[in-house]
């Protein structure tokens, strides 16, 4: 699971990650999941370099997954942005969290238990997504 921004600004959280039920963090030595945390925070990078082109296949069929559990509701978990007010100590900046989506949208927003490094490195996140919009701000970026 990640949280956050994007890129560098992501927020990994491998002890909620599992495979069959199983944290990642028991199936995979520490320097190798590393790896894997870093290749996944350049994923996208790494896709538009191969295909010479934007993504879009994934963001594709993740909307396309989020849009069959509205309509479908399915009270499915995804990760969403989406502006925080008071969750994990952050007011209004939009970050990456895990949602429950159902008929109604977003149902109710899945606050993880964070420990003081993951909730410093959330704040980390945030603290460069507002930087990016006082940019936009300052060009009057829409």
């Amino acid at each position: 699971m990640l949280l956050g921004g994007h890129g560098d600004t992501m927020v990994p959280l491998p002890r909620y990650t599992t495979v069959g039920g199983i944290p990642v963090t028991e199936l995979i030595e520490a320097e190798k999941l590393e790896l894997i945390i870093e290749r996944t925070k350049r994923g996208g990078g790494e896709l538009v370099k191969m295909m010479g082109t934007s993504a879009w296949y994934a963001p594709g069929s993740a909307a396309a997954q989020m849009v069959e559990a509205i309509l479908k509701d399915q009270k499915r978990v995804f990760p969403v942005c989406m502006q925080l007010t008071g969750e994990y100590g952050l007011d209004n900046v939009y970050q990456g969290v895990p949602v429950v989506l159902g008929r109604n949208g977003v149902e109710r927003l899945l606050e993880v238990s964070l420990d003081q490094t993951e909730l410093g490195l959330m704040h980390e996140s945030a603290k460069a997504v507002r930087g990016v919009m006082e940019v936009l701000d300052k060009i009057n970026a829409q």
